[in-house]
């Protein structure tokens, strides 16, 4: 989900039409209004609006782009003919300001009808989203002067679940102040509004001041509104077109539109966001926790002000669309010019899923065609990326930098993810860091040694056993055993795979999925790799038919879009008896439905975990779909057996990086969850960090929070109370957020502060006052955990366990082909068309020139049949021939068969046979029903003159033959 504000001039006409509908007329609002901007022809804009020069009409215009106390910066013209408006825009139009921080120009303008009223008839109205319900602010004085609503306002809070009437609006004597006259009135057009607002999937709207004149006329003055963009499928019909601007001070750019355009074309995530476009440091980021943190630590490294765009790529983009993203990225980048030369960060978390090498040869093709501008300006490239295929990626990458000769500088996961940033910058010393392809990475340094109860356990080899199962009664979320089973929503075979792989290396006596459920296509089974075996999995089209014959099961992994995901989940939710979590992985739920089925999920106790989620893992026992990434990833951070630390995150992408740093920095992950980057998640950071402080094998905890939202302050509750009594390492991403003078989306839906409260800055400090651990930025947050590991280690609190043998896992041949690493003989060779290279082939020669050579189908069975291109007379004698044959005579397939096995040395009859069998009643030809006919009034001894009669009478024998034949050629057959 991702709230967008939207233009005054919108917001107030979706209010006048649905307001008015949903109170059945009672309440019509005036819809006069005009939008004007630098491109506006003022006489079809009052062909449109004739109102507009009307006598009797008074004006009022101002600035349309988001600006707040637009009353007290004198940017409103009040009680103005429209000369006297078009006066004033003039003035304004394509001037620059400076609001508060923000510095834009002025370029979009609305015009009303001025509401001549007293102060006494204004009033404040405010709704907001909450995590069960909405909240509605009231105040009985509006306008510019109103001051601290916080503070001043009455509140009233309505269930998600509950309609807005007005009996508790008088019961809560909400609008006290308001003369009693005047409450009917408004309190029927609040119920409206309410309705509007959350029908429309508005996720905030503030209405400063609202006008109740004496004669019941009410009229929004000013109107500051938020949609949620992902509810487009559910709201799109009545939206009809909006706007969503920029935040004021924000230029928008055409190569965001593009972006915006591209990312709405694709099952992937791209986002580009221009925050200075002279700005020296340019990033381009996979994922959105990561792409927040490469900005974080620009800016705490006094930077921030040089950061040029923020951005990510995530989700498998294809390969061109990593061009088009690369290439827009470059193109900006390279416009003007910085005698410093400029720094291009290509960055990114380790990946779930996503193939590396496929997506950098894009973003090389982008770096080959700018090679000449990167290198006129001076950029230097620096690259840190792991995950699926990243060493081919990265030898590609190198391959890119020795081809162009530009300086690009290549990391890998052994190097931290924002490591470099101040690489870059100059900051620290890149002998300090070698690059993947250094041989440094060989000598690997020796381990500390740490204290232990038994020193002889360091050198003995144990044997991987499972986890053994540690379910709390009092938690929603169910702890993951080795005997955890689910269900996967979806035909996810990739994702299954996975699980099992991860289920095999951690030796489970059985697979974690015990079903599929895909309502699309009937009840079959489906084939995956157990270990070097096979084995089938059922996939049921019914969920009820799916749960009873699999009553072990009690997680739900939903895979299910975005479209569809609140009924499945509704659904599951009928099962909760069994169910006991379920996982949503879907991206862009509508903030209405998520809280809906989060309600109804805490009142049945199911434990929710997204949407917008990767999942979580718990080494030893369960993993939830990609979770963890590509097998060697799960070995290389030691995900198939547990440690002592447990996290929660918001970030998919930077849970891995978690893993990472977890098993760098101490003895490992003992379990890890990403709730989801949404902004009400189903479950919070509170409810995962409770059940690890409660577990006896959880030493330490870990959590990675972000800008947005105030549930970090929970857990702040929590330290103080010593509810958590485990040492916690906690840090917040966001914290770039501050260096922006208007409001900046970051990736996460949730990324995004309403208040000082939810900023990162604010949150960190909560947490360290808490009594957590707080580093000093995301780049040293490794270095705080292996501080609190090692004072455990050191104190004898915590003892690591022995280090079983690395497992091994068989690698699918399709994968290992496309690394490289095995190759087999082809079971089928053609030696007249190739599809292997990058473009088919006919007998050697390219498709392309076979249409741009105008060959014809003579000329391309030529290439196919006699493997080389014929002369023109002899490509035409084959078109002939087939012109001939389309329809009747050899290609009829009857006769084609009579004449195969004529061929093959059959006799006559059994070549007859062939062919007569072969016809069905709906093709031409021989026929099965004329055989039929004709055994019957044989067998009858029928005079074939008689039978052809009777037939005829019988509207079985048409005037023309099957194959064309008049009936008297067709009588003349019968009788011979």
């Amino acid at each position: 989900m991702s709230a967008k504000a939207v233009r005054e001039y919108h917001g107030k006409l979706l209010l006048a039409k649905w307001v008015k509908e949903y109170s059945n007329g009672a309440h019509v609002m005036d819809d006069r209004a005009a939008l004007v901007t630098s491109e506006t022809d003022y006489d079809t804009l009052l062909e449109e609006n004739p109102w507009l020069n009307d006598s009797s009409t008074k004006l009022v215009v101002k600035p349309d782009q988001l600006i707040k106390r637009r009353g007290k910066a004198g940017l409103v013209g009040l009680n103005l003919t429209f000369p006297e408006v078009k006066a004033w825009i003039g003035e304004r139009m394509k001037t620059e300001i400076k609001v508060d921080e923000a510095t834009g120009e002025l370029d979009h303008f609305i015009i009303e009808p001025f509401v001549p009223h007293a102060q006494a008839d204004e009033y404040y109205i405010c709704i907001q989203n909450e995590k069960d319900g909405e909240e509605l602010l009231f105040y009985s004085e509006g306008g510019v002067d109103v001051g601290d609503v916080d503070s001043k306002a009455l509140r009233l809070h309505v269930k998600i679940d509950t309609e807005l009437t007005e009996e508790i609006i008088e019961k809560e004597d909400f609008l006290k102040g308001v003369p009693e006259e005047r409450k009917p009135r408004l309190q029927s057009f609040l119920v409206a509004l309410f309705q509007c607002y959350r029908k429309l999937n508005f996720t905030y709207m503030e209405i400063n001041p609202i006008v109740v004149t004496p004669d019941g006329m009410i009229a929004p003055l000013d109107l500051a509104g938020k949609i949620d963009e992902t509810a487009a499928f559910l709201n799109a019909s009545q939206w009809g077109h909006l706007d969503l601007p920029a935040p004021f001070g924000r230029k928008e750019f055409a190569e965001e539109a593009y972006i915006r355009e591209l990312d709405s074309k694709t099952g992937a995530s791209l986002k580009l966001t221009i925050l200075n476009h002279s700005g020296r440091i340019w990033t381009m980021v996979a994922g959105g926790g990561a792409s927040v943190v490469y900005a974080d630590t620009i800016s705490d490294l006094g930077f921030g002000k040089e950061l040029a765009n923020y951005g990510e790529y995530s989700g498998a983009p294809s390969t061109e669309h990593t061009f088009e993203y690369a290439k827009t990225i470059i193109s900006l980048m390279t416009k003007e010019r910085d005698e410093r030369g400029k720094i291009l960060l290509i960055g990114g978390g380790i990946a779930n899923f996503t193939d590396v090498a496929a997506t950098f040869t894009g973003l090389i093709q982008a770096i080959e065609t700018f090679r000449d501008d990167l290198k006129s300006h001076h950029v230097q490239i620096w690259v840190r990326r792991a995950g699926p295929n990243y060493q081919e990626g990265l030898r590609m990458m190198r391959e890119c930098s020795y081809s162009t000769g530009l300086p690009i500088h290549i990391y890998g996961p052994e190097t931290h993810v924002t490591a470099i940033v101040p690489l870059a910058l100059g900051i620290a010393k890149i002998d300090d860091f070698p690059e993947f392809d250094d041989e440094a990475h060989d000598k690997k340094p020796a381990a500390k040694k740490v204290k232990k109860s038994d020193s002889s356990s360091s050198l003995q080899k144990e044997e991987l056993k499972p986890q053994k199962a540690d379910h709390q009664a009092n938690h929603s979320v169910e702890n993951f055993s080795a005997s955890t089973r689910c269900v996967v929503y979806g035909l996810q075979q990739r994702a299954v795979q996975g699980m099992l792989d991860f289920d095999y290396m951690c030796k489970r006596a059985k697979p974690s999925v015990a079903a599929l459920i895909f309502p699309f296509s009937p009840n079959h089974y489906v084939k995956f790799y157990w270990g070097t075996s096979e084995v089938l999995i059922p996939c049921y089209q019914k969920m009820d038919e799916c749960f009873k014959k699999h009553s072990d099961v009690s997680i739900m992994v939903n895979f299910a879009s975005f479209r569809s995901v609140y009924t499945t989940v509704m659904e599951t939710l009928e099962y909760s008896d069994q169910i006991k979590t379920i996982a949503i992985i879907a991206e862009g739920v509508p903030e209405s439905q998520t809280r809906m089925f989060n309600k109804a999920a805490h009142d049945k106790g199911v434990g929710i975990i997204g949407p917008a989620t990767v999942g979580g893992i718990k080494p030893g026992c369960f993993r939830i779909g990609n979770t963890g990434g590509m097998l060697d990833n799960i070995v290389m951070s030691k995900l198939y057996r547990p440690g002592s630390v447990a996290y929660v995150s918001k970030s998919g992408g930077m849970s891995n990086e978690l893993n990472n740093i977890i098993c760098r920095s101490s003895n490992g992950v003992y379990e890890g969850i990403a709730i989801g980057g949404d902004r009400y998640p189903g479950s919070l950071f509170i409810d995962h960090l409770l059940r690890y402080n409660d577990n006896p094998e959880v030493h330490i905890l870990v959590l990675l929070g972000e800008v947005g939202g105030i549930d970090e302050y929970e857990v702040c509750k929590a330290l103080q109370s010593g509810r958590i009594s485990k040492p916690m390492v906690a840090w917040c991403i966001g914290t770039c957020a501050s260096i922006f003078p208007y409001e900046v989306q970051f990736g996460h839906a949730g990324a995004l502060a309403r208040g000082n409260m939810e900023t990162a800055m604010a949150k960190n400090e909560a947490l360290r006052k808490a009594g957590a651990h707080v580093p000093k930025s995301f780049f040293d947050f490794g270095d705080k955990l292996k501080e609190v590991y090692e004072g455990l280690v050191s104190s004898g609190t915590l003892i690591p366990a022995p280090e079983p043998e690395t497992p091994k896992i068989p690698m699918d041949y399709t994968w290992a082909k496309k690394l490289g690493l095995v190759r087999k003989p082809a079971n089928f060779i053609s030696s007249i068309s190739d599809d292997r290279g990058s473009e088919l082939s006919y007998g050697g020669m390219p498709i392309g020139e076979v249409f741009s050579g105008d060959l014809g189908v003579g000329g391309v069975l030529s290439l196919l049949w006699f493997r080389r291109q014929l002369p023109a007379y002899a490509a035409k004698f084959i078109e002939m021939v087939l012109m001939v044959t389309a329809d009747h005579g050899p290609a009829v397939s009857g006769a084609h068969n009579t004449i195969v096995t004529t061929r093959a040395g059959k006799d006559l009859v059994s070549s007859l046979v062939s062919g007569l069998l072969t016809i069905g009643p709906r093709f031409g030809g021989a026929l099965d029903d004329a055989a039929t006919m004709f055994t019957d009034a044989s067998d009858n001894g029928t005079d074939p003159e008689q039978f052809v009669k009777d037939m005829r009478k019988a509207n079985k024998v048409r005037n023309d033959g099957a194959d064309g034949k008049s009936s008297a050629q067709l009588d003349r057959s019968t009788s011979q």
